[in-house]
């Protein structure tokens, strides 16, 4: 791990590309602000946790025969771009026969 001290104004540049500059400190709190291409998510450690928990979670959870896989997605129903994409409910329902025009 590389420990650095840094004061207000001051900035760790990471890989060129992600900027860490101290805002204001104040009492026990450092205000931190992050500039970084939007191909890099930034989150805070406990969000990115939660995120890598509910990612395993779902993993364990998904069908992993093939088969599966597919009975589970023929049922979902696409709306196109812009109308909510890909939407759980059955392809020969009256609700999706009448979203598709039917």
């Amino acid at each position: 791990m590389l420990i650095l001290s840094r004061k207000v104004g001051e900035a760790i540049v990471i890989d060129n590309e992600i900027t860490v500059r101290v805002l204001e400190v104040k009492g026990g709190q450092i205000k931190l602000g992050v500039e970084a291409p939007g191909r890099v998510r930034v989150h805070r450690e406990e969000v990115y946790r939660s995120i890598l928990d509910e990612n395993r979670r779902a993993a364990l959870e998904a069908p992993t025969d093939p088969a599966a896989l597919a009975d589970s997605l023929a049922g979902a129903v696409w709306q196109g771009p812009g109308k909510g994409g890909l939407l759980g409910g059955m392809a020969g329902s009256k609700a999706g026969a009448k979203e598709n025009g039917e």
